[in-house]
């Protein structure tokens, strides 16, 4: 672990009663997977996403970005860019495995994990220096219990807000800490480009350096109420981060409001067939997302996108909320059968929203809610689940989905 530390200014301590929050970003993720899993792939240009013309680089490695790729990118752009690409396709169910192990050991340092993506979330380590320590000691603890439990590195930012730290968490990448104690937050934002700042998009970076703006500290030329007038409730933020006034809440898990999986299909199509074919897959990645949570869903919502990029959604609500598989393709199906295909699509996705715990609905069957089949079908989801979790992605399919 090269674990440096890097100090943007002040000396790193911390008074007992300052806010400390961490930024843990696991360092370019799905292609570090893939790494860790195939040895041999060490030191190549290693992307993960769809094989096709038509795919989007979802993460790249290290090696990879040096040729100038980068995540959303498609496919070809990045073969054009490195001609000895490895492209590796997504496992998601590897990745989750790998993440929650990264979440279980946050949740040891802090009650208060605020878990943004897969591959990074904000820990809220205020008060806890008698278990481990000042902050910059304690996330050093973090960073190496990490490795431990994944064989992966991470990038860590510190501060005294949400802001600082992811900001400070991109500054040393990868695998190192960056530091930024609440005495020199100030200093740290009047030298920060304007750029950096989550949310600036290039847009209103060049809005702002027509303004002479090109370092936070430069907005202190003009006054709040002028950025407001210029930026809306953007130029509000401007002003608040100016002046240092940006403490956020760390807000831990709450329950997704809907599960989704779209796809981008190789070719667009109208055929009912093939469609179908890609929805029922869809449609089981989305039970098993379900049941994974605990959740179940009474609205499914079925998701095209036509070959001239039209976005197109219907949705069915159901008497009683599911996580199978089956019944989520059977509703998507109906609601693709009644929108009649007119044109050729070139995305297809399904989602489940209305969720509820699915403790809150397993009566059911005592009162006849569920049939027999219902729950023969739903045990053998789950067997499915037990054989997907231990032999992967792939290891059973249903035989539609071999054509």
């Amino acid at each position: 672990m090269r674990d440096p530390v890097r100090y943007p200014a002040g000396d790193g301590r911390w008074k007992a009663d300052d806010c400390a929050i961490a930024h843990i970003d696991m360092d370019a993720f799905y292609a570090s997977v893939e790494v860790l899993d195939y040895p041999e792939l060490e030191g190549l240009p290693v992307v993960v996403g769809g094989d096709s013309n038509r795919g989007v680089v979802s993460a790249a490695s290290y090696e990879a970005r040096r040729f100038g790729i980068h995540s959303a990118m498609p496919i070809f752009r990045a073969k054009r860019l490195c001609a000895g690409l490895v492209i590796r396709p997504g496992r998601m169910t590897r990745y989750v495995e790998l993440s929650h192990k990264v979440m279980k050991v946050l949740q040891g340092f802090s009650p208060l994990v605020q878990q943004i993506s897969i591959d990074e979330a904000y820990v809220d380590l205020t008060g806890t220096g008698k278990l481990f320590g000042p902050p910059p000691a304690a996330v050093k603890s973090v960073k190496k219990e990490i490795l431990e439990a994944t064989s992966l590195t991470c990038s860590v930012g510190l501060s005294s807000s949400k802001l600082i730290a992811k900001v400070a968490s991109d500054m040393n990448k990868p695998d190192g800490i960056t530091i930024v104690p609440p005495s020199r937050v100030m200093d740290f934002l009047r030298a920060l480009p304007v750029g950096r700042i989550p949310g600036i998009g290039g847009k209103s970076e060049e809005q702002l350096r027509q303004l002479g703006v090109k370092e936070i500290g430069d907005l202190s030329r003009y006054e709040p109420e002028y950025l407001e007038e210029r930026f809306g409730k953007f130029g509000r933020r401007l002003s608040a981060i100016a002046e240092g006034r940006i403490h956020s809440e760390l807000i831990p898990w709450s329950q997704p409001k809907s599960v989704s999986n779209e796809l981008t299909m190789p070719e667009d199509t109208g055929d009912m067939r093939t469609l179908e074919k890609y929805l029922l897959g869809l449609a089981d990645k989305v039970g098993r997302r379900l049941r994974r949570q605990g959740l179940k869903g009474r609205t499914i919502t079925l998701k095209v996108k036509t070959n001239k990029h039209r976005l197109i959604t219907r949705s069915a609500t159901l008497e009683k909320p599911v996580s199978r598989g089956k019944t989520i393709y059977e509703e998507a199906r109906m609601l693709l059968g009644e929108y009649g295909v007119p044109v050729d699509l070139r995305l297809i996705g399904v989602g489940v929203s209305g969720l509820e715990p699915e403790s809150g609905s397993g009566q059911f069957a005592m009162f006849g809610g569920s049939s027999l089949e219902d729950e023969k079908w739903d045990r053998v989801e789950r067997a499915v689940d037990s054989i997907l979790d231990r032999f992967g992605h792939g290891s059973v399919r249903k035989g539609r989905q071999l054509e």
